[in-house]
């Protein structure tokens, strides 16, 4: 397997550069770290360029190496490059204190169809990038198959966010950069209700109808969703809360919608 020393190195540089979102939008590349998220990109036939491992982690990692021949073995079939870096190279484009020696540079999957019964999450302007990674791991978890995010949402792609998602990036369907109207009319042309999560939501979220074919809105962290979705939404809930504690975190307050819709559903007998 080759080692690459020098940050001249072609593959290396455009690597480095995926650090910065400018790049990420204008490639449609962007960074995977980890060695079960590389693993299950590679299994699940995601297109992956260029597969690295750290030359530290090999040398001071005996399962390290046994994973190396595993990895390089899938890259061959796979038809992906695999190579080494130095630990100097390897730690510039780590985006993790304590790295597990293992990263690689992956195209982003173009948008499917958006299948009926599956769920769909809208994401309006939220900009934590854990609370963003949170919800598509979470959404992967309740059948919520396709996630919208809104235009001046955080980067889907950074790799904070990447590895939030655990994975669950690569199998869930993303739209991104959609404007407003542009996501509700997708969600109208196939039929989709629109649940917005709303302070001011009329219905407590169990009481609301939340089966059949529904997107669930989660607004930004500060301001919740926008007045353009608030009009366009087909009802409005909300979560109920004690004391003094004016709102949820963004990811908690996904959670509990996706996993009341996927009760409701089981117990219309619409789901197994």
């Amino acid at each position: 397997m080759k080692t690459i020393r020098s940050k001249d190195n072609p593959s290396y540089k455009e690597a480095v550069k995926l650090l910065r979102r400018k790049y990420r939008d204008q490639t449609g590349m962007f960074l995977i770290e980890g060695p079960r998220p590389v693993m299950d990109a590679i299994r699940s036939g995601e297109s992956l360029q260029t597969v690295f491992l750290s030359e530290e982690a090999l040398e001071k990692k005996p399962s390290a190496a046994s994973a190396a021949e595993e990895l390089e073995d899938l890259c061959m079939k796979n038809g992906c490059r695999c190579a080494v870096l130095a630990e100097e190279l390897f730690s510039r484009v780590s985006d993790t204190e304590h790295s597990q020696g293992v990263l690689a540079v992956a195209c982003k999957p173009g948008h499917r169809k958006i299948e009926d019964g599956t769920g769909v999450i809208i994401l309006d302007r939220l900009q934590d990038p854990g609370n963003i990674g949170t919800i598509i791991r979470t959404a992967e978890a309740a059948g919520f198959g396709t996630l919208i995010a809104i235009k001046g949402t955080g980067d889907i792609y950074a790799p904070k966010t990447v590895r939030a998602a655990a994975g669950s990036l690569l199998r869930v369907n993303v739209f991104e950069g959609l404007e407003t109207g542009e996501a509700v009319r997708l969600c109208r042309e196939q039929g989709i209700r629109i649940i917005a999560s709303d302070l001011e939501g009329s219905v407590e979220y169990t009481t609301a109808d939340l089966t059949g074919d529904i997107a669930l809105v989660i607004g930004n962290e500060g301001s919740g969703v926008s007045n353009e979705i608030r009009q366009a939404a087909d009802s409005k809930v909300r979560i109920p809360m004690e004391g003094t504690i004016e709102s949820l975190n963004a990811a908690v307050a996904a959670g509990l919608l996706m996993y009341e819709s996927v009760r409701q559903r089981r117990a219309a007998g619409k789901v197994k």
